[in-house]
């Protein structure tokens, strides 16, 4: 269990509160470069960590986000004019560019010198794989730009997409990092008695903290077999990393090692944009568009489930389509979906987020845990200014997760030692500017 004033600290994201200022410490994804297509696009609105923003991408290409609110009388800058590298509120007609510099002040007259005293906070940006990134954090402690090895991977090895999810940070988190709940919740053939998922329904889990988060697997007894271990990676503070050995050819899903993760980034203190991407392990082998779309439909991510703004089709307002004759016969949750699986029950804990107080953890629950230890401990680094754990790119940009089969007796560590060591290689990455770039 966790004591009362811990689960509020963990959870709670705005700025001030300790969790709020640990996330500050962290590029974190912000849209995809999508939603902001082409050079004076229209804004878009958006919310980070409790913060009412807007974003648009200038004349010159680059991105900027800014505080969502007018500075003279409070408007909305969503209704702006994106032009000539800024952007102009309808109101008064005040013109910011991506500095959050006032550039133009037309209700105010000639020689006024107004202008130059007017500055609308403003956070750096950084593109890099369809993803805008920022920075919202003290500018002296801006860490260099990600260097996570799935950013390395081309185009044609990587796919990105991102979800909605109405629940607090957290639980969305622990519910990914959490391993044994996928031989039921997402046990999609309970018909079927020799699928991993059947056999070994009570992996041992073993945790290895680390100076960027912490790596952890789980391992399952498949007797005569050997074991199947599943190795992840967990970097602070909100991205898992993990293995998946299928690939889509000629009609049926084959053995193939893909890489899969998730980064979860508070919206507010009760939903969180859920960032969903993979890649090939292989350099050599791009990903296969098949493949990777009846992947996305796997998971609930097809082109038939998702709504506008990237919210999903089945959700609390439909009870997720639930169908309680497949739910009998066929999965064991009835809902169609990986992903979706998690959401419904993830969705519907207690509001804003769950009473922690009440919980009982048992050894499956090792990487649960370990990721509150961690967490806390962020929450006193900052505190003390000092930088938490994974800030720094050189502590991660070497890892990677894999899942793969081992004799009895060969420990994981020793065993899986190359499978977990990055393959595509690191350019020198240096501090990212206030500016935005684009690569």
């Amino acid at each position: 269990m966790l004591k009362k004033e811990d689960n509020e600290k963990l959870c709670k994201t705005n700025a001030g509160t300790p969790m709020g200022e640990v996330f500050r410490r962290y590029w974190i994804p912000a849209m995809l470069a999508e939603e902001v297509s082409e050079p004076d696009c229209p804004p878009i609105k958006l919310k980070l960590l409790g913060e009412e923003l807007v974003a648009f991408r200038d004349s010159e290409g680059k991105v900027a986000i800014l505080d969502a609110y007018c500075p003279h009388r409070r408007a909305h800058l969503f209704w702006g004019r994106n032009e000539e590298c800024g952007l102009r509120c309808v109101y008064h007609g005040w013109k910011f560019n991506r500095d959050g510099n006032c550039v133009d002040m037309p209700n105010e007259p000639d020689d006024s010198k107004f202008k130059h005293k007017v500055q609308q906070t403003t956070y750096p940006t950084w593109e890099k794989s369809g993803i805008v990134w920022t920075y919202m954090g003290p500018r002296d402690k801006q860490p260099g730009n990600p260097d996570y090895e799935w950013l390395r991977a081309p185009k044609t090895h990587f796919q990105v997409s991102k979800t909605y999810e109405g629940c607090n940070w957290l639980q969305a988190l622990e519910g990914g990092i959490d391993t044994s709940h996928s031989s039921f919740a997402h046990n999609n053939n309970i018909q079927d008695k020799k699928s991993l998922r059947s056999r070994a329904t009570n992996p041992k889990l073993e945790v290895d903290k680390t100076e960027y988060g912490f790596r952890y697997v789980g391992i399952r007894d498949l007797k005569e077999d050997g074991n199947y271990i599943r190795a992840y990676q967990f970097i602070m503070p909100s991205q898992q990393m993990r293995g998946q050995m299928m690939k889509w050819h000629d009609g049926s899903l084959e053995d193939f090692p893909t890489i899969r993760g998730h980064i979860w980034v508070p919206i507010d203190d009760e939903s969180v944009w859920v960032w969903n991407f993979k890649y090939t392990s292989e350099p050599s082998i791009p990903l296969d568009p098949e493949f990777s779309l009846q992947q996305e439909i796997l998971f609930g991510r097809g082109p038939d489930d998702v709504l506008p703004g990237y919210r999903l089709k089945r959700n609390p307002s439909n009870d997720y389509l639930i169908d309680r004759e497949v739910q009998r016969t066929k999965t064991f949750t009835g809902i169609e979906g990986v992903n979706t699986q998690d959401y419904a029950l993830q969705e519907t804990m207690e509001k804003p987020y769950p009473d922690r107080t009440k919980e009982r953890l048992g050894t499956a629950d090792l990487a649960i845990i370990a990721a509150r230890q961690m967490l806390l401990e962020a929450t006193k680094h900052v505190e003390n200014d000092k930088q938490p754990k994974g800030t720094d790119p050189a502590t991660y940009r070497n890892v990677r997760a894999c899942d793969a089969f081992l004799p009895k007796g060969v420990d994981w560590r020793e065993g899986l030692k190359d499978n977990m060591t990055a393959k595509y290689k690191s350019p020198a990455l240096a501090v990212g500017s206030s500016t935005s770039s684009k690569s």
